[in-house]
């Protein structure tokens, strides 16, 4: 590939860094690095990832030693070509705050007046008891619950027991996919579950202002998750939310936990004597929903093919990828319905349905209101406009949106297959 002749196409020296698009910057601009805490240790990383993995090739023959100088900077590098930085962190690293010499500016009120969350520590023993009336508390006002758990393994059990006594709840981990977790984090802000359970919700980029409760379990357990900075980060998951609450199970105080608790108190002394000074009531982040639109799609005649079916989503985009379609838990409760059955080769030729299971990407259409609400018509309107944006998608070199064209088009036209006017 081009990483091999890179080097020799832009005339550089053996260990020469590669061009990048800051170079094409003028002189006098400035960096904002966004949760720096977490950004830098991963500009930190690129190198020795790549270098890692070409190392391997390079040596057996795979890549030409001149692979190796298409490459990301070394941070070194990174650092010579950014010139002024402002690290932007609510809770900076050692290196930003040695970086910036003492010129540290706090952002600790808000337009709305809510204040970080107040911290309660609770003991370990009966803390899933504790838990539980906690969130029947929350639900009865409609507000959700994040649980931070130390292993994947406490995360789904968990989960499995909530389940059991009827708490409406999802897990989330890194073994699961990538697109299934950004459609459990819809589905959480949409309401379609109250608790949502996982080991590191820092990567979620949760920001939900009806979180109104954080639950951290095992709080005095000391490691990577339970750092001064894992833990200030986790309890904001609820300062968007006027009921804001932090609980952490511990049987101790960690120097963690107790930096922490003082951090937020000292944040919420500021917070309160501004609101104070300024006349400010705190009030509560207003979200917009589609519950509009979704009450007028649902308040139109259903066609009888899918009258009395459920709604809900596959976990996968794709047949081959063995989805599974999950209802919503409104209409269901929860669990699974096996859907589709492995690759399109295996399956008998213009079947929508075999042995009482509906196609997965059948079942992806099924599952949008508005695609359901409209007319055979609109449908073959719908698929010649995929059609045409799959190819202009295409011709623009930007496969992987012609591939989704691609794919909404072939499961309207499976629809098509199973109408019945």
């Amino acid at each position: 590939g081009i990483e091999n002749y890179s080097r020799y196409l832009d005339g550089r020296k053996p260990g020469q860094r590669p061009f990048c698009l800051i170079d094409y910057f003028p002189k006098d601009f400035i960096t904002f690095i966004d949760e720096s805490h977490v950004t830098l240790p991963q500009i930190h990383a690129m190198y020795g990832g790549d270098y890692s993995r070409k190392s391997v090739l390079v040596e057996y023959g795979f890549r030409l030693p001149a692979a190796a100088d298409n490459r990301p900077l070394k941070f070194h590098e990174f650092e010579a070509i950014t010139g002024q930085k402002v690290y932007v962190s609510a809770t900076p690293a050692n290196y930003e705050l040695k970086k910036s010499e003492g010129l540290v500016v706090e952002q600790l009120v808000r337009p709305t007046g809510l204040l970080d969350p107040p911290i309660e520590v609770r003991p370990i023993e009966n803390q899933v008891d504790d838990l539980v009336e906690e969130i029947h508390k929350r639900a009865e006002r409609d507000e959700r619950v994040l649980v931070t758990t130390l292993t994947k393994r406490m995360a789904e059990e968990l989960d499995g027991y909530l389940r059991k006594i009827g708490i409406r709840v999802r897990y989330i981990h890194s073994d699961i996919d990538t697109t299934e977790r950004v459609e459990i984090i819809e589905d959480f802000k949409n309401g379609l579950f109250d608790v949502l359970v996982g080991v590191n919700l820092l990567r979620e980029g949760l920001d939900l202002p009806s979180v109104s409760l954080v639950a951290i379990l095992d709080a005095d357990k000391e490691g990577f998750l339970r750092t001064s900075r894992a833990l200030t980060q986790t309890a904001g998951r609820a300062a968007r939310n006027i009921n804001g609450l932090v609980l952490m199970y511990a049987d101790k105080i960690t120097p963690s936990m107790e930096q922490t608790i003082r951090e937020t108190r000292r944040r919420r002394e500021k917070q309160l004597a501004y609101n104070k000074l300024h006349n400010i009531t705190p009030r509560q982040v207003e979200t917009h929903s589609n519950e509009d639109l979704v009450t007028s799609l649902r308040s139109k005649p259903m066609n009888p093919r899918i009258a009395g079916g459920t709604t809900g989503r596959v976990s996968a985009a794709t047949s081959y990828d063995d989805p599974v379609y999950i209802p919503n838990p409104s209409d269901l409760g929860s669990g699974n319905i096996k859907v589709g059955f492995g690759h399109d080769s295996k399956r008998e030729s213009g079947a929508a349905f075999s042995g009482g299971r509906i196609k997965a990407d059948l079942a992806a259409v099924l599952q949008d209101p508005v695609i359901r609400s409209m007319s055979r018509k609109q449908i073959e309107k719908l698929i010649e406009e995929d059609r045409a944006r799959m190819k202009s998608s295409a011709e623009s070199l930007d496969f992987s949106e012609a591939a989704r064209y691609r794919d909404e088009m072939w499961a309207l036209q499976e629809y098509l297959k199973v109408w019945n006017d």
